[in-house]
């Protein structure tokens, strides 16, 4: 892969990668697809990162579908898969982690210790490997998309980060490859998080600035739903991932729930209109 990237190096390609766990779905293509579009060589890469699960989390059950993954990147186009094995990525006596201040300790990160940590280490090696132009990230990981954002300006990386929006089912649900995990009935339930997301933009859509009075909304809906459970719906500055008590800037309404035994995300972007302050759109 190393000898690869130099060479796309030396010919001046305009290389593309999209970071991938695997198991692929139509969240997954999409940003092939805009990968494709703008750059010369798409690379995508399968690695199920090891680092970023904590004891307790689903790293040995996490799906892991190669040969369908192999044939939809080869259909779409893609010019090479980056699958490399834990101990190419993590050889013996590894001691070297990127950790991103303040940005990797609430949220996600609080409840997932080191979580961020893994995630930061495997896409700097990724991008080190791999020499990309241009890196691919979904917006549904907003918190890991800033993560990784500031990582690349502070080491002066040489990637752009392209950030590309959510990709839902037809019925809101946001794609995920933990999908697979629930049962009809809790894939009935995760509706909930869409439905408490929908719920505050309707709530700022009519005026409401109100964190307090957003998450209060939320919590609500997700009482009535007895499969779910509430780890947070927060609502945070875009930039700083800190609490906010009125929205005024762009900011992030972000949930985490546990439904059955599947932990999801999700979230909805609110970004002010130019010359218009208290005018928003919204990315859900």
């Amino acid at each position: 892969m190393k000898e690869a990237a130099r060479l796309a190096r030396a010919e001046n390609k305009i290389v593309g990668l999209v970071p991938t766990m695997g198991a692929l779905h139509a969240g997954h293509m999409a940003l092939v697809e805009r990968a494709k579009r703008e750059c010369s060589q798409v690379v995508t890469s399968i690695f199920v990162n090891p680092t970023q699960f904590g004891p307790k989390e689903d790293l040995a059950k996490y799906p892991r579908t190669f040969e369908s993954d192999s044939k939809k990147l080869e259909t779409a186009g893609v010019d090479a898969i980056f699958a490399p094995q834990p101990a190419d990525i993590y050889p013996p006596n590894f001691r070297t982690y990127v950790n991103v201040d303040g940005l990797s300790d609430r949220l996600e990160g609080r409840s997932r210790p080191g979580h961020f940590r893994g995630v930061a280490t495997v896409v700097l090696k990724l991008f080190e490997i791999v020499q990309p132009t241009y890196a691919y990230f979904g917006r549904k990981d907003a918190q890991q998309v800033r993560i990784i954002t500031q990582m690349a300006r502070d080491l002066n990386l040489d990637v752009e980060i392209v950030i590309c929006p959510i990709v839902r089912e037809p019925d809101g649900l946001a794609l995920s490859s933990r999908n697979v995990y629930l049962t009809p009935e809790e894939r009935k339930a995760a509706l909930v998080l869409h439905r408490a997301l929908t719920a505050a933009r309707d709530e700022l859509a009519h005026g409401t600035r109100d964190a307090l009075s957003l998450q209060s909304t939320m919590q609500k809906i997700f009482t009535a739903e007895p499969l779910a459970t509430l780890d947070y719906a927060e609502i945070v500055d875009a930039d700083t991932f800190e609490p906010v008590t009125r929205i005024s800037c762009p900011a992030y309404i972000l949930i985490a729930a546990t439904i059955g035994k599947t932990r999801l995300i999700d979230n909805l972007y609110i970004e002010p209109v130019p010359n218009s302050p208290d005018t928003f759109q919204f990315h859900l």
